[in-house]
């Protein structure tokens, strides 16, 4: 079942050592102005995810420059650059302080780095105010880079004030053909205002139910299980989210039976699972 991870309770958040998941890599850097942080992983590609600030990123001896163009995450949608497993990546703060996301997948190929601007990436609109599930979901990896990358998916959700996202419940761990696949995932929460909290609810079909409370910066690690999230009245949720497969990239989500009919009363459902196969 889940792993919950407080705000800043470990650097790096995730890795290799994790007892709950074998395939994410997720990690925030924080730098000042002029600052930098330069890393390898060895096992994994990775997308670096200009939360707020701009940066300079080199990968290898390939030089992206002035990647980012948001103040914050509510400012627009991020801009990004993908490294390949085992390439040497090197972050440089211009100008300001800037807030990086880190997100890997283990992948036993190495691809060529690549940049995704925020004219680049692919959103979808899910459910509505009037049933409590309204979000937009914008994938920064997705289907656009499907043969330029390995396993890992990587998207930015905005839930609206009060409303649930990963809803209906679904699960996605177990390998079914065409019914499911199985995709470890991560969520990173954050909040508008930062007071703002949430709840993340896990369950399988014959165990008993967890409930987590979220705030801001928390993480929850999803291995298994059906796994909805709600936001509270009054504030606007955000999840950056990781989705890694163990068998193949595109995921295939499995409804919980009891709730598979709300798939048809809420809106963008059919978009949503279409976007992430």
């Amino acid at each position: 079942m889940p792993e919950f991870i407080p705000r800043s309770e470990q650097r790096p958040i995730v890795d290799t050592s994790s007892r709950t998941l074998d395939l994410i890599y997720f990690d925030l850097v924080t730098l000042p102005a002029g600052g930098r942080d330069t890393r390898r992983l060895g096992l994994h590609e990775s997308l670096y995810v200009v939360l707020s600030g701009q940066v300079d990123i080199e990968v290898d001896d390939i030089r992206f420059e002035a990647v980012g163009r948001r103040a914050d995450i509510w400012e627009g949608d991020a801009d990004s650059v993908y490294a390949p497993v085992d390439a040497n990546v090197r972050i440089s703060a211009r100008g300001g302080p800037a807030e990086v996301a880190i997100a890997g997948g283990i992948c036993d190929r190495r691809y060529a780095p690549f940049r995704v601007t925020p004219e680049e990436v692919d959103a979808v609109n899910v459910g509505s105010p009037d049933t409590h599930s309204q979000r937009r979901i914008v994938h920064l990896l997705g289907q656009r880079q499907n043969g330029r990358c390995g396993n890992l998916l990587v998207s930015e959700l905005y839930a609206g004030e009060g409303c649930w996202s990963g809803y209906p419940p679904h699960k996605h761990d177990t390998e079914d053909g065409d019914a499911e696949t199985l995709h470890e995932e991560l969520y990173h929460y954050r909040f508008r205002p930062e007071t703002g909290f949430g709840s993340q609810i896990t369950y399988d079909d014959d165990g008993p139910v967890k409930i987590l409370m979220t705030r801001n910066g928390d993480t929850v690690l999803v291995d298994r299980g059906y796994h909805p999230t709600v936001t509270s009245p009054g504030h606007r949720g955000y999840i950056f989210t990781i989705l890694v497969g163990k068998h193949r990239r595109g995921l295939i989500q499995r409804f919980d039976p009891a709730h598979q009919h709300l798939t048809k009363t809420i809106p963008g459902i059919d978009a949503m699972r279409e976007k992430f196969k």
